[in-house]
C-alpha cells in the first residue's frame, strides 16, 4: 500500500536518489551523457535542504511511502510562467522510483498534487515535460493534460534540450 505524505528533512536523500535514477532513466539520449553521470545525490539532497531551510520557497513537497520506504516524490507550486493566469499552479517535479514506474505510484502522487492544488486556490495546473520524453507525455495525456503549444528549450552542458508545455485546464473536481 501506497501512503503519500508531507515530505520531512529526514526524507531528502532518498528524494534526491530518486531525481538522479529518474533522470538516469528517463533522459538518455535527450541530456548529455556527461550530465547524467555527474547528478550527485549528495548536492541534491544538499539543495533541497537549502531550499526547505529558506523558509521562503512557496512549493509543496510530497513523498509516496511504501513498506518504511519512500518511492516517489512529487513537487508544486505557483506557476512561474508569465503568460499563465493568476490561478494557476506548476508541478515542478514528479519522480517514481525506476522499477515502479506503471504501478500506481505516479497516478497516486499526481492526484494528491492536484488536490493540493485545489487547496491553495489553483484552477488549473500546468507542467514542462521533454519534448523527447515520450513516456511522461503519455502519462499526462492519460491525465487529461493537453500540450497548449508553448516551447522552450533548456540549455544542458551545452546542449539544447526542448520542452513542451502541458496544461490541465480546469482542474477536475475531487
Amino acid at each position: 500500500m501506497t501512503r503519500i505524505r508531507k515530505m520531512t528533512e529526514a526524507d531528502l536523500e532518498a528524494v534526491a536518489e530518486l531525481r538522479v535514477s529518474g533522470w538516469r532513466t528517463a533522459y538518455p539520449g535527450l541530456v548529455p551523457r556527461r550530465h547524467l553521470d555527474a547528478m550527485d545525490a549528495a548536492a541534491d539532497a544538499a539543495r533541497h535542504r537549502e531550499r526547505l531551510a529558506s523558509g521562503d520557497d512557496p512549493a509543496a513537497d510530497e513523498v509516496a511511502e511504501a513498506a518504511g520506504e519512500v518511492v516517489g516524490w512529487i513537487c508544486y507550486g505557483p506557476c512561474r510562467d508569465g503568460d499563465q493566469p493568476a490561478a494557476s499552479g506548476e508541478l515542478y517535479a514528479l519522480y517514481v522510483r525506476p522499477d515502479l514506474i506503471g504501478t500506481g505510484v505516479g497516478r497516486a502522487l499526481w492526484r494528491a498534487a492536484l488536490e493540493g492544488a485545489r487547496q491553495r486556490g489553483y484552477a488549473r495546473m500546468v507542467v514542462w515535460v521533454l519534448k523527447g520524453n515520450a513516456r511522461a507525455r503519455r502519462f499526462y495525456e492519460r491525465a487529461g493534460c493537453a500540450a497548449d503549444g508553448a516551447q522552450r528549450t533548456d540549455d544542458i552542458d551545452g546542449t539544447p534540450v526542448p520542452e513542451v508545455r502541458y496544461v490541465l485546464d480546469p482542474l477536475p473536481a475531487p
